[in-house]
């Protein structure tokens, strides 16, 4: 058949026209990197780097990022005027740019650093204007690097957009234009819910995740402290692209091997904590569905949904599940049982607990006062992904790709689908349907996927019938969509029995702490697909099938929501007037 798909010429050659709304979108999907420093995919256009500009036919020169493409339209990237424009700009930038590379987090990963390399800026005619500037460091999840910043308005537009909040916007004009949050407040010290999206979408080391690794470090090297670390589900489909693997692909068992090479007494695997949480929160929501209780129920898994619940969604902290979240669940758990199982007799003092997340709301939490008994933190340090990668290359190992699979320990050695899956959006309300809908029938199913709640919307609904009971179903990603959720219910628009909200577009897959790309359009599918793949080749995929899960049920914990789970694995929420410490 003729192909009837409009085409445009960029660069001489000719490429269908596939729904792209800008050139830079078709080219890179073309594989040309027409270079940029403000553009990012799921984010709105800003046009303000001027890096992403092209010579149109009939138009001149302009910004890729803000120009459609159409049928017939000639564009060309790399002419002698444009590449001696694009220099300039990155000389222009790096002049008013801290140029410390060396000792920059982002360093290997900056997309300035990257462009001048490609231009060849090798020496700079304009003089360095910017002055070094105090870091902010009062968010326990997130440092803010102003002398490093170019003022590119991606986290700006990511607090705005993604999560309906705004806390950074633009100050000053001119020279003395800056971000920073209003009224120059700290980061710490404002409503910023620590989700991280704003270091994700950061193309340079201006804000970054607040890492511990030094004290990570300092642990592992003391011979008196035993440390033992948990891994996040969807951190297994993402650290393989620190290592040259596919998106997507499952290597758990690689980390492990890293971690033990390390020097970790032991790691174990947050999906069976997943299986904790799923049991719990399936039973506290049959329970107040049975009993009248408060509905719809709101999952409490993520940490950046339950702080900006505490600010803006007061009125619903009722209606979130009491449940802690996975990584809490697992630590309360650990440090009950490893001093009578694997370390017998350890002191708490002596055992470092460390999780690996894919979130840097995560390192919020681990501070909550709740989530400390006795002074002693439930988890003492939270690290990001990219962090571990970090902790990885500095200890040397070269061979990550090659390194040969490694199981994690037990008791938290089993890992099954439903707590593999919390890594996607949709994947809590399944793992709670395949774990309820055996409850409510009392009977087994051969298949225990739930379609119906998977998806990419940043609000979905589903409608299914278990045991006579129809349950209304809302999963929902990025809290902008939360807040609209949370309006539909106030006004009785909208009524559900499960509510499930992800602070992080399409889910902790994209969590803040993940590896950053330019393909988040093209990434983040694979690691979803990725996460199901793994959940689909498990020969367990419900909790209530998770034997060693079982036994510690019957040996430590007694019946789900029993009153010693309430005391280790559920918790209370706090209001959070705004602005404040």
């Amino acid at each position: 058949m003729e192909n009837t798909k409009p085409t445009m010429i960029i660069d001489g050659r000719s490429y269908p026209i596939n729904g792209e709304k800008t050139v830079i979108q078709l080219a890179r999907n073309n594989g040309i990197d027409i270079p940029s420093l403000c553009y990012h995919p799921s984010l709105s256009t800003f046009g303000a780097c001027r890096m992403c500009l092209v010579e149109c036919e009939g138009i001149g020169i302009i910004s890729s990022c803000t120009l459609a493409p159409r049928e017939g339209m000639v564009v060309k990237t790399s002419t002698e005027t444009l590449r001696h424009m694009k220099k300039t700009t990155l000389q222009l930038l790096l002049a008013d740019h801290d140029n410390e590379c060396t000792t920059c987090p982002k360093s290997g990963h900056c997309r300035l650093q990257e462009l001048a390399r490609r231009f060849a800026v090798n020496r700079n005619p304009f003089h360095q204007l910017k002055e070094r500037r105090p870091l902010d460091t009062s968010s326990p999840s997130i440092i803010r690097d102003s002398g490093k910043c170019i003022l590119c308005g991606n986290c700006v537009r990511a607090c705005s957009e993604f999560q309906g909040i705004g806390v950074l916007g633009f100050t000053g004009r001119g020279q003395s234009s800056e971000v920073k949050p209003a009224f120059g407040l700290p980061l710490g010290q404002t409503d910023c819910v620590n989700c991280g999206q704003c270091a994700s979408v950061c193309p340079v080391g201006a804000i970054v995740s607040h890492s511990y690794n030094d004290e990570i470090w300092a642990a592992i090297n003391d011979p008196d402290t035993t440390v033992v670390a948990q891994i996040a589900p969807a951190v297994r489909v993402a650290i393989g692209e620190e290592f040259g693997l596919k998106p997507g692909t499952n290597a758990m068992g690689k980390m492990v091997a890293a971690m033990k090479k390390i020097g970790f007494d032991a790691v174990y695997d947050t999906a069976f904590a997943a299986d904790i949480t799923t049991i719990e929160e399936a039973t506290e929501i049959i329970g107040r569905i049975k009993n009248g209780g408060k509905l719809p129920v709101f999952t409490s898994c993520c940490p950046a949904w339950v702080k900006y619940a505490e600010e803006y969604e007061q009125d619903m902290l009722d209606n979130l599940s009491s449940c802690k979240s996975p990584q809490e669940m697992g630590a309360a758990v650990l440090r009950k049982i490893l001093p009578e199982t694997t370390f017998p007799g350890i002191e708490q003092k002596n055992l470092v607990v460390i999780s690996v997340m894919p979130c840097t709301a995560k390192k919020f939490e681990v501070n909550r006062e709740e989530f400390s008994h006795d002074g002693v933190k439930d988890i003492n340090y939270s690290m990001t992904t990219i962090e571990l990668a970090a902790l990885i290359r500095e200890a040397g190992i070269e061979d990550f790709d090659t390194l040969e699979d490694a199981p994690c320990d037990n008791p938290f050695g089993l890992e099954t689908g439903s707590g593999v899956i919390f890594g996607a959006t949709g994947g809590v309300t399944e793992a709670v349907l395949r774990y309820a809908a055996e409850k409510l029938t009392g009977k087994k199913s051969g298949d225990v996927k739930f379609y119906d709640v998977r998806g990419v919307e940043g609000i979905r609904e589903a409608s299914l019938t278990v045991a006579g009971i129809t349950l209304n179903l809302c999963q929902v990603h990025s809290l902008a969509n939360a807040r609209k959720v949370c309006e539909d219910i106030r006004t009785g628009k909208k009524q559900y029995h499960v509510v499930e909200v992800m602070a992080c577009p399409n889910g902790c897959v994209n969590g803040g702490g993940q590896p950053a790309t330019l393909y988040t359009d093209k990434v983040v599918p694979l690691r979803t697909k990725g996460t199901y793949a793994h959940d689909a080749e498990l020969a367990v995929q419900a909790p209530q099938d998770n034997k060693p899960l079982a036994d510690i049920y019957a040996k430590y914990l007694g019946e789900p929501n029993s009153e010693v789970c309430h005391h280790l694995l559920h918790t209370h929420y706090t209001k959070r007037p705004k602005y404040t410490k």
